[in-house]
Parts: structure tokens; C-alpha cells; sequence
């Protein structure tokens, strides 16, 4: 199957960023388009098929960035309306940049499908949503499905039942679930584990604040590189871990210079050394010797540069006798080799 993304692909999240605005989250497609992003992505969801309308104590969020928030309230102020979904594909299509969202729902399912989204991404929270899975793989498209805090029989379960229904193409991504997640939260083995056990593509959802775990994540076998950007003056409920600018940019360009750095998955060298092979080790004569004059230790010997006999020839050519006669310091030619019959 021909491979849906290249490797490495930056899909940069809008997420809530726009605070509420239609203009800011066009300002955000621009942006990820303008510093490189490969993606946009968008979420699709409205509060009341998210959660209930309540502030009792199950409802409420008790820790970390949103603490004390309802999710309806979270939800509600986070929302990407329905009613924009077109607009905001169009604008995408408009200035070049592929588009797809995380739906959260079968009715996200219904609309995204009216709009010909081209991919379908599985948030972390919704990764038990098995009914969602079920519509989501239905639609034959491929799937992304995101990992925090599932075990290996949740995420067997999940990948399993997208395989069921029809899913043709599945990548999932690592993904650790704190905003921000620190350094020490991370176990990137993980993302070979995955790639093992489920013999597909594994990407990374990045939560950190810094790039230096995104590539680590590359060098551990990560393919697909998922990143919530933000406007810079504009704080939107994910800013704290979210790109900004000039900083979508780096990270892009931080993630193409460490697959550079990586190299393929063959052994090669690289051309631009080629120049300095001459300057390695060949068989050299000490002296000059007659034709019909056999090679010794006392007139060959093996030194820099390598224009000579390879030095892996030394011993086989001790006791031949040469074919003609060669002066002091000069190079044993390559082709002894053959003439010789030492190969």
C-alpha cells in the first residue's frame, strides 16, 4: 500500500486555540501552512455530544490546566461550531493545505463525511468510544487512532475492531496524556513496542514544551508528528503547549533535520566522504624492486594514502614476484590484485 504520509509529517492542531473566532482559526490554517506544517487538523465536536450540561463533582475537572472548569464550559468555550467545519476546509483548500479533523461522535462522523474529509484521527479520550470506531472505519477511510492512557487490551481492542469494520489503513500514535506532559513522563520504547505488536505505522502526539522529545521520538521510530499550534498574542485554552509562530517553523524544520540526520534504514555511506578514501592506508614499496624480484617485508610496507594495493592484500602478495619493475615509494596498482591471482 502506498505509504499515506511521508515520514517525517507535521499535522499541526488548531485544537481551541481560535478562542472562539472564525478569523482566528483561519489565522491559524494560514500559519500552519506559512511555517510548514505537512496537516491541519480540526476537532469536531459541540458540548452537549460531549457531556452533560452539570457541575456536580463527576463533571467538574479537578487537576491540572482546566482545573475547576466543567467539561461544559470547557467544551462549550473549546468548540470548533459545526457551522464552520466548511468554511474552514474550504479555507484550507483555498491556500493549499490538507485538511482533516478528529470527530468525536457519530453526528461529527455524518458532517465530516458531507465534506469529503479525507482522514479521520481517534483522540486519546475517545480511543474507548468503540461505536465511533465502529462508524469511523465504516467509512473505509484511514484512521488515525491517538493512545494516552490506554493499556495493550484497549488499544488491541480499538485497532481490532477499526480491522473489523473496515478500516484499510491504521497508523496509531503514542501519545502521553498530561497538558503539558514533562520529560519524564515519557517512555518513547513504547513507539517500537507499537510498531511490533501491531505491524503499522506509529506517529507521535506532542504535549511537551519543548522539541528535543519530538526528536527522540523520530530516532525511536516515530513517523507522524502531531502538534496544537496557537496565535501568539491570543491564549487559547491549549497555549501552554502549544507552537506559536516562528516556533512552527522550527519544529518543523528540527524534525527534517533529524530524519536527515538519521539516515535510511540500509547501511550506506555517504558520497561526500568519498573524496577522503585516498587519504586511507595501501601497500606502498620501501624500496625500489627489479622485475622478477619477489615482495618482502623489507620493501613493501603499508602506509597513508590509499591511491595503492588495499592493505588486505598485504599478506597475500609477500613471496610473488613482481611482473615488472617498480621505483622507491611507489604505489603497488590495484590491479596486482587480479595479476596476481591474490583474490
Amino acid at each position: 500500500m502506498k505509504k499515506l504520509f511521508k515520514s517525517p509529517t507535521f499535522i499541526a492542531e488548531i485544537s481551541a486555540n481560535h478562542n472562539g473566532s472564525l478569523i482566528n482559526a483561519k489565522k491559524l490554517i494560514k500559519d500552519a501552512k506559512k511555517y510548514g506544517a505537512d496537516y491541519v487538523k480540526l476537532q469536531t465536536y459541540t458540548p452537549n455530544t460531549m457531556t452533560l450540561n452539570s457541575k456536580k463533582k463527576d463533571f467538574v475537572i479537578r487537576k491540572g490546566l482546566w482545573k475547576k472548569t466543567s467539561l461544559w464550559d470547557l467544551y462549550e468555550k473549546a468548540q470548533t461550531p459545526f457551522e464552520w467545519q466548511k468554511k474552514l476546509f474550504d479555507y484550507a483548500a483555498k491556500i493549499k493545505i490538507r485538511c482533516f479533523s478528529t470527530p468525536f461522535d457519530e453526528t461529527a462522523v455524518n458532517l465530516l463525511e458531507k465534506l469529503n474529509c479525507p482522514i479521520y484521527k481517534i483522540a486519546s479520550f475517545e480511543m474507548n468510544h468503540i461505536p465511533l470506531i465502529e462508524k469511523v472505519a465504516k467509512t473505509r477511510k484511514p484512521m488515525i487512532i491517538s493512545t494516552g492512557m490506554a493499556n495493550i487490551e484497549e488499544i488491541d481492542l480499538a485497532y481490532e475492531t477499526a480491522l473489523r469494520y473496515g478500516a484499510k489503513e491504521i497508523i496509531l500514535l503514542y501519545c502521553v496524556s498530561n497538558y503539558p506532559a514533562r520529560s519524564e513522563d515519557f517512555n518513547l520504547n513504547n513507539i517500537n513496542i507499537l510498531k511490533k505488536r501491531y505491524n503499522c505505522r506509529v506517529g507521535f502526539s506532542d504535549h511537551s514544551v519543548n522539541n528535543s522529545i519530538a526528536k527522540a521520538a523520530l530516532a525511536a521510530g516515530a513517523e507522524i508528528f502531531e502538534k496544537h499550534i496557537a496565535l501568539k498574542n491570543i491564549k487559547g485554552a491549549d497555549y501552554k503547549f502549544s507552537l506559536k509562530g516562528y516556533e512552527i517553523f522550527k519544529y518543523a524544520k528540527d524534525l527534517k533535520e533529524t530524519q536527515l540526520l538519521l539516515g535510511k534504514n540500509t547501511f550506506y555511506r555517504n558520497f561526500s566522504e568519498r573524496n577522503y578514501r585516498k587519504y586511507r592506508r595501501s601497500i606502498y614499496t620501501s624500496k625500489s624492486i627489479k622485475k622478477g624480484e619477489k615482495f618482502k617485508k623489507d620493501n613493501i610496507t603499508i602506509v597513508r594514502p590509499g591511491f595503492g594495493l588495499q592493505p588486505k592484500y598485504f599478506k597475500k602478495i609477500l613471496n610473488k614476484r613482481s611482473p615488472f619493475s617498480i621505483r622507491k615509494f611507489h604505489k603497488i596498482p590495484n590491479n596486482f590484485a587480479k595479476k596476481l591471482k591474490l583474490t
